[in-house]
């Protein structure tokens, strides 16, 4: 009966997420972007704060960029990345948020499909600091989206009213 309730569980789990997963794309002139995350839901709480307040992130500590499996990013050649080179390829990606400014991180462990353990940071293959943009509207689903300019693109991540824009170009 245990055993049933638990296969219950984990297929209602993966029919209906909590966090639904999806894969965002941008592609270019031969640049192809992927990423893959979960899309956690604000549902009236303080997501970025201090831990005292109970924050879901809390600045200061490790976050997988969404909800369930770690967050991948795919390259399909080499970009910098916020100003820094990396090789095309497929990517962890995480940040730790702060007030004024994030750092987010790639790093060479992928395939994590219970993101919330904190990666190997030995494996970490780039580090940047990001600012963050407060935006006037709430947004309550957590979202990674792309936007071509005349530079290259912009990659935001935004939830609640934060907005981590990453700088991507060839």
């Amino acid at each position: 009966m245990v055993l049933l309730a638990i296969f219950g569980f984990l297929v209602y789990s993966n029919l209906f997420p909590k966090s639904p997963p999806t894969t965002t794309e941008f592609s270019d002139r031969g640049l192809d972007i992927k990423v893959s995350y979960g899309r956690p839901y604000k549902k009236g709480r303080l997501i970025f704060g201090e831990a005292k307040d109970k924050a879901l992130q809390p600045y200061g500590k490790y976050w997988r960029l969404g909800a369930n499996a770690a967050t991948e990013i795919t390259f399909s050649e080499n970009v910098t990345f916020a100003g820094k080179p990396i090789n095309a390829g497929t990517y962890r990606m995480y940040a730790i948020p702060g007030e004024t400014s994030f750092q987010g991180s790639l790093n060479s462990q992928t395939g994590v499909f219970f993101g919330v353990r904190e990666p190997d940071y030995t494996k970490d293959v780039l580090k940047v600091d990001l600012l963050v943009t407060i935006a006037s509207d709430e947004t309550k689903q957590f979202t990674i989206n792309f936007a071509a300019d005349s530079a290259g693109v912009n990659m935001d991540f935004v939830w609640d009213k934060f907005i981590i824009r990453v700088p991507i170009t060839r």
